[in-house]
Formats: structure tokens, sequence, C-alpha cells
């Protein structure tokens, strides 16, 4: 265990992030690299992997509600001294998670298909994305177990444990990709849903891994037979802090797949060039998403000890580095945007719509390094309710105007970026809006 609550914070901000940034990066890869090989299967695959891909925001709106519904819990109960608590959140953590993983597999398979029909551009790329999807499945599943273990060690400041996991794990499946995917080695490419398979088997290693630290070498939070059963309490509690963030992600679903849905009569090579543009831009992200990620815990543990102005110091400085990253990023992006996905890619119509994309989409770069922040800082204060109020203004602005454009004559493409670059920027400014009233309202509360 880690005390965040004296010391400088940009020093404890910097400690935090390296390593969740490094362990981000390697995450990312698991995408990357499955994407690498796919494209080598045509636009088809690429455009039915990455809207299936999408089905990941589910699922990761669900281990939201799990892993921030753990972090600021445990993170509190280490301000205020409390073992016993923290110990209680992360056994209830691992219970859910279970839970979490028998209802992703069962819904799972039983909506692969519709999804696919819905918005797959023509039955190649239907037919690839689910292929992808049934073998990929498991692995999602699993995310849960990974999400409630590094949560837990989040939340009592310790993040290099699930960075080397990651980093073996992508190191794994980096090798059983080519494996999987194109066939080295076998003669028997199982083409997408090798992609599949080989995440679904590296995210595996990777919750093994995860237990045998727990029970070897973590001291702080354990399993305990005797809290391993279900406390509706405890649930409340978690739920409290985690159903908004996880409502955020199925926004994220939906979001994403109406941008599939109207650009689906482009075809198939402009689903593809969103797909390879949307996920290098996941991965240009990770630096402003680690110090928001880091920032929850510092402030966290400082508003369970009482420390207000430390909580505000947080956010100040962790605003200041998280902008400062996204703004130099996009001026690479305006730059040279080819040079993020040309390794992805020979077909000039897939590169033209994935470098377009990234030049337009770059201009939001910092109001989403904002965003971030403000989501990490409302985990960290304990009311989520505000950004999840923030991710449906957004949904709203977008979803309406996208689905009336993409029905006028000549709508194109970069008309979906630019209404998306409006609207986050509108989402940023009120997020902070929202940001500035409940630091207001905790300060007002302390001094009665």
């Amino acid at each position: 265990m880690r005390d965040l609550t004296t010391g400088s914070i940009p020093r404890h901000l910097i400690r935090l992030a390296l390593p969740m940034a490094f362990g981000m990066i390697f995450q990312t890869m698991y995408y990357l690299v499955d994407l690498w090989f796919v494209t080598r299967l045509g636009d088809a695959a690429v455009a039915g992997v990455s809207s299936a891909g999408n089905v990941q925001f589910i699922v990761m709106a669900l281990t939201q509600v799990l892993g921030v519904g753990t972090m600021p819990l445990i993170a509190n109960a280490v301000g205020r001294q409390d073992r016993d608590d923290a110990n209680l959140v992360f056994n209830q953590s691992v219970v859910w998670a279970f839970v979490c993983a028998f209802i992703t597999l069962l819904g799972g398979f039983a909506l692969a298909g519709p999804y696919m029909r819905a918005v797959g551009a023509d039955p190649a790329t239907q037919a690839a994305g689910l292929s992808y999807l049934k073998w990929y499945l498991p692995g999602l599943g699993l995310q849960f177990a990974l999400v409630s273990m590094g949560s837990a060690l989040r939340g009592t400041g310790i993040v290099k444990p699930t960075m080397l996991v990651q980093i073996v794990t992508v190191v794994l499946n980096i090798v059983l990709a080519p494996v999987l995917i194109a066939g080295w080695g076998t003669g028997r490419p199982l083409g997408a849903a090798g992609a599949g398979l080989a995440s679904s088997i590296a995210i595996g290693i990777a919750v093994v891994l995860m237990f045998i630290y727990f029970l070897r070498l973590e001291h702080y939070v354990g399993f305990k037979r005797e809290l391993l059963t279900a406390r509706w309490d405890v649930l409340a509690r978690m739920l409290r802090i985690g159903v908004p963030p996880g409502a955020e992600f199925a926004l994220m679903f939906l979001f994403t797949a109406v941008i599939y849905f109207v650009i689906r009569d482009f075809g198939a090579a402009a689903q593809a060039g969103y797909g390879i543009g949307s996920r290098v831009m996941q991965s240009i992200f990770l630096p402003a998403m680690a110090i928001a990620f880091s920032a929850a815990p510092l402030a966290g543990q400082n508003m369970g000890a009482g420390q207000l102005q430390r909580v505000r110091d947080t956010f100040r400085w962790a605003a200041i580095m998280g902008s400062a990253l996204m703004a130099l990023l996009t001026l690479m992006c305006q730059w040279r945007p080819e040079l993020f996905v040309q390794g992805f890619t020979d077909e000039a119509s897939v590169l033209l719509v994935s470098t377009d994309f990234l030049r337009t989409i770059s201009w939001n770069f910092v109001a989403s390094g904002l965003i971030f922040t403000c989501s990490g800082m409302f985990q960290a204060l304990g009311n989520t309710v505000p950004s999840l109020i923030s991710s449906a203004s957004r949904l709203v602005t977008f979803a309406a105007p996208a689905l009336m454009l993409a029905q006028r004559p000549g709508f194109r493409l970069r008309h979906v970026w630019v209404l998306s670059v409006v609207t986050m920027t509108l989402q940023a400014g009120f997020t902070l809006w929202l940001l500035r009233g409940e630091l207001r309202r905790r300060t007002t509360v302390a001094a009665g």
C-alpha cells in the first residue's frame, strides 16, 4: 500500500501514471497487433473485426461498474486507514466479477448475430465480425476478474504488478496472433476467429498471473473465504459509484454504433478506414488516460483523509499535464496523420479515410483529455452521476444530427468527424462546469 495523502502531488501523478501508461500501451497492442494481421485478410475482415470490437464497450460498461465501484471505495478506506473495509470491498468485487462474466457470455452469444447484421456493411463483413466475436467473448468474460484485481491494487496506490502482467500477456498475444490468424507454423489460418482466440488466451493467462500475485505477494487486501458471499449493502455502495461510469461506456457503444450505421452506405472500405483510425486514436489517448486514471486514486485517498485542497490540486495538475500532452499529439496528427496509420493498410481508399479521420478528430484531443480527468475526479469524489450526465449530453447532440445528416444529399464522411469534434468540445465545457459545482458543494459540506 502507498500513502498518497502526503508529498508532492505532481510527483505522485507521474509515479502512478508512468507504469500505468506503459501497461496501457501494451494493453492497446492487443488490438493493434490483431489489426495489423487482420488487415492482410481484406477490407471486409477489417470492417467486421472493427465493428465487432465495438461490443467491447458494452463489456467495458460492466467492467467500469465493477472497477469504478471498487477502486474509489478501497482508496477511501486506505485514506481512513480502514483495512477491514478495503478487504470487504475487494472480495465483494471478486464475487460480482464471476456473475458479470456469466452474464457476458450468455448475452454475447445470444446477441452477436443480430448486432452484426445491423451494423455490417455487407455479408462478408458480418461473417468476419461474428467469427471474431464468438472467439473473443471468453476473453471479454475474463476481463472482469482482471479489472477487479487491478482496481483493488490501484486503490491502494499500487500499479506496477498490473503493468507487468499486461506486458507478459501482450507478448503472448503477439506470438499467438500470426500463428492463429495467419497460420504461421501450422498451415491452418483461422482468420478473424484467430484474432479473437489469441486475445482470449492472453487474457486468460493474465487472470492466472494476477491471481498468483494476490495469493503470494499482496498483503493489504486479499481473498478471504468468509467475505466471498454476496453482501447487498456493499453492492449498493459499489453500484452508486460504478453504475454511472458503466452507463457512460454503454453510451460510447451507442455512439460508435451510430457512426458505423451512418457510414455503412460508403462501403466496407469506409468502415475499415474508420476502424483503423479509431483504434489508433484510442492508442493516442493513452497518455491523458493514464494521468486521469492516476488522479482518481490520488484524489480518492485525499478525499478519504478529508484533505480537500489536495483534491483540488490533484485536478489542477492532472488537467495541466494531460492537456499539454494532448496538445502535442494534436500537432503531430495535423502534421503527418498518415504516419500513425499507413503501417496497417496499403489500400489508398482505406488510408484516405483513416488519415482524414485523424486529422479532423485530433482537434478534440485536448477536450477529450479534460473529460477523462474530470471523470477520474468524479470517481474520487464518490459521485459519478455528473460524468454520466455529461456523456448523455454528447449522445443527444451527436446522434440525432448525424442521423439527419446521413439522409441529406451531399453527405460526406467528414461531416461526421466535424460533428464529433464540435460535440466533444461542448461536452468538455459542460463537464468542467459540473465538476466545479461538485467541488464547491463538497467544500460547503466540509465547512458546515
